[in-house]
């Protein structure tokens, strides 16, 4: 089982004040071509937004953009009519399709940290769509808990890629078994709390973990843990 650990401290960076994002993959002004993606995902930036800034109305077209909130409000409007409010442990997607457009600011009080991810469409200039799922932080404890998937449901976002992202709580102790399909699927481990072995290897918060040719991956919980399990095809 190849696997590639990406540390905290090795992340690219851009600060401009009022927005910090850490890059684990290629993005913007950080070009690492060892890090041009995983598999089918393209994009997972760690972002933090300072109260009252946010990022203006922009356009995305044939892409599967999700984001995960960890701590703040957030507002969210865009080309669909949508105008909505996501804050702690909300997940939304946007299915880009054949075009949108959106914006997003800091609407509360206090600093705003979410992750931003960016998956490959399996079908091109689709209908765009958007959609947000709620998954409280108390509901979620010893147990994977699936958040976006490419199946339609109530119980999670879905989009156009035969992907899968779980979040994880775990007390520490907890041995997590994680199975995937091992002909064409990569797993992405990111670590927002706490301390995990995976085959070995230490992981830390804010590191990441990238798994492949392989139909299954064991995860220690050494501390407790808040952590983001991420399945996607190699490729098309």
């Amino acid at each position: 089982m190849p696997y590639r650990l990406t540390p905290a401290s090795d992340r690219g960076l851009k600060d401009i004040g009022w927005l910090q994002s850490h890059f684990s993959l290629s993005f913007g002004p950080y070009a690492n071509p060892e890090r041009a993606g995983f598999g089918l995902l393209r994009v997972f930036n760690d972002d933090f937004v300072k109260p009252g800034h946010g990022f203006g109305l922009h356009a995305h077209a044939n892409m599967e953009i999700i984001s995960v909130m960890l701590a703040g409000h957030m507002n969210h409007k865009d080309s669909l009519g949508y105008s909505e409010e996501v804050t702690q442990d909300w997940v939304q997607i946007m299915s880009a399709g054949s075009g949108l457009r959106h914006e997003e600011h800091n609407i509360g009080q206090e600093e705003v940290n979410f992750l931003q991810i960016w998956i490959e469409p399996k079908l091109q200039n689709v209908t765009p769509r958007y959609q947000r799922r709620h998954f409280p932080r108390e509901k979620r404890r010893n147990q994977l808990t699936t958040i976006v998937s490419n199946e339609e449901g109530t119980a999670h976002c879905w989009i156009n890629q035969n992907a899968k992202l779980s979040l994880g709580l775990f007390e520490t102790g907890q041995t997590v078994e994680y199975r995937l399909n091992p002909l064409n699927k990569c797993v992405f481990l990111f670590l927002m709390e706490g301390r995990l072995t995976v085959k070995g290897q230490a992981v830390g918060p804010r590191e990441s973990l990238g798994l492949w040719e392989t139909d299954a991956v064991a995860i220690q919980v050494e501390a407790e843990s808040h952590f983001l399990l991420l399945e996607v095809p190699i490729n098309h």
